[in-house]
């Protein structure tokens, strides 16, 4: 039995659960979100203000699936409700962020400024100069955008200089130490 599958999702006030045939709808003080499962593998019922899922069978696509509804309809209900944001952080001399209307300016040391826009359903706000905050209803969406910013000029080895996650952690490796002792 999966650990996770077998948990309900609770459903707080204000967040409307409606399941259609292979179709999940949330709504919520946030936004609207919708989610197609496997309705011949996992069975979904709500059950005074609890989503349960249960799987039809033990055959491994039925399992996997089990754990894999749970959690998504569970992010949906979060989302929905309170949202998720995903944080980052610019290293780097002259290296910042500035937003213009929706856009996002980036100066990352290239020789021309890097505009990100960002999709429907996705906002993107600049703490400082340095700090760039993605929020959404969707979590997937939003660690998408996040890792598309990230990517725009990953963390260095070297000097640590780039766009990095909130908290991330960079290994740092040494430079040409080698050569230094060597005449």
């Amino acid at each position: 039995m999966s650990r996770i599958g077998k948990l309900p999702v609770a459903v707080p006030s204000g967040v409307d659960v409606t399941l259609n045939e292979g179709e999940v709808h949330v709504k919520g003080p946030k936004g609207e979100l919708s989610q197609h499962i496997l309705a011949q593998v996992v069975d979904v019922r709500l059950e005074d203000g609890k989503v349960l899922i249960e799987r039809k069978g033990d055959a491994k696509p039925h399992r996997s699936a089990h754990g894999l509804t749970r959690t998504l309809i569970a992010n949906m209900v979060e989302g929905v409700s309170k949202g998720f944001r995903k944080s980052l952080e610019i290293q780097g001399v002259g290296y910042r962020a500035a937003k213009a209307g929706e856009k996002l300016n980036l100066t990352l040391g290239y020789s021309h400024p890097v505009v990100f826009e960002a999709p429907t359903g996705i906002t993107l706000s600049v703490e400082g100069t340095n700090k760039i905050h993605v929020d959404g209803i969707d979590k997937q969406q939003v660690g998408q955008i996040a890792a598309k910013i990230r990517g725009l000029r990953p963390p260095e080895p070297y000097k640590g200089k780039g766009i990095r996650y909130e908290g991330e952690t960079i290994r740092k490796k040494l430079g040409k130490a080698g050569k230094a002792g060597k005449k």
